[in-house]
């Protein structure tokens, strides 16, 4: 995992998943992405921390293509995902993201709002699409909650639906978005355990969160972003050795 300069961002790893390049990103005169340099290898869970406007949440928006990008690219197992003529069905598909709002058809049932990704994305008949709903549901834990609708779950329920969803579709990364920040705290711990499994399987993640101690746990590379910035990153005790000010304040302020 490399970050830094253009030059250190370009040398292409074998084996690389996701590569960012000089990455900027605008919002009328709000700069949020600027010069964003990055890499994430294969089985590789990244996170990142920062303050609410670090530009987190705006950079899994732009690596799903949720967001066009100002300046830069963006290459996805060794293809550029940000120029003209990609399929953004076929990269969503690959890349799957996880809201920090679950956003859940509330008329359909768990089993149904993951069958209907299925049907409409990879145009599954409707048995297939429910065998394999049901397989993702039994991968988070919720099969016996199978027929439940989104307003008979708890957040961390619908929330585990969402990521059985994306995972639904076979990806070959997730992107969490604060997925527990609009949890109540006693249902924080049974999606941070769903992401826990995932990461021990082997899943290229990428995880913007406020959870700290979840973070330090399973990150094998960590970013730390201000103002648009990666300010300071590393491995293996990087909340312990972090040397920035800014850096060593946030986490001081959060854990």
């Amino acid at each position: 995992m490399t970050h830094g300069s253009p030059t250190a961002a370009s040398s292409s790893r074998p084996g690389e998943m996701i590569r960012l390049e000089a990455v900027r990103k605008s919002f009328g005169d709000n700069l949020v992405l600027d010069g964003i340099d990055l890499q994430v290898a294969p089985g590789e869970v990244l996170v990142v921390i920062g303050a609410s406007g670090s530009g987190k949440s705006t950079l899994l928006r732009c690596v799903n293509l949720l967001e066009p990008l100002d300046s830069g690219r963006i290459f996805f197992e060794g293809q550029e995902i940000t120029g003209d003529g990609t399929d953004v069905s076929g990269v969503r598909q690959r890349i799957g993201m996880v809201f920090q709002q679950f956003n859940l058809f509330p008329h359909l049932t768990a089993l149904h709002n993951i069958s209907l990704a299925l049907r409409s994305v990879k145009r599954m008949d409707r048995r297939a699409a429910e065998e394999r709903a049901a397989v993702a549901l039994r991968q988070v834990g919720l099969l016996r909650y199978a027929g439940q609708f989104p307003a008979e779950l708890s957040g961390g329920q619908q929330q585990r639906v969402a990521i059985a969803r994306a995972l639904s579709l076979d990806p070959k990364v997730m992107l969490f978005d604060e997925p527990t920040s609009a949890l109540d705290p006693e249902l924080v711990g049974e999606v941070l355990a769903v992401m826990r499994e995932l990461a021990v399987s082997g899943m290229t993640m990428v995880v913007v969160t406020h959870e700290l101690n979840f973070a330090r746990e399973i990150g094998d590379f960590n970013v730390f972003m201000d103002q648009g910035l990666i300010v300071e990153s590393g491995g293996d005790g990087f909340f312990d050795l972090c040397s920035n000010p800014r850096t060593r304040q946030f986490i001081e302020a959060v854990l």
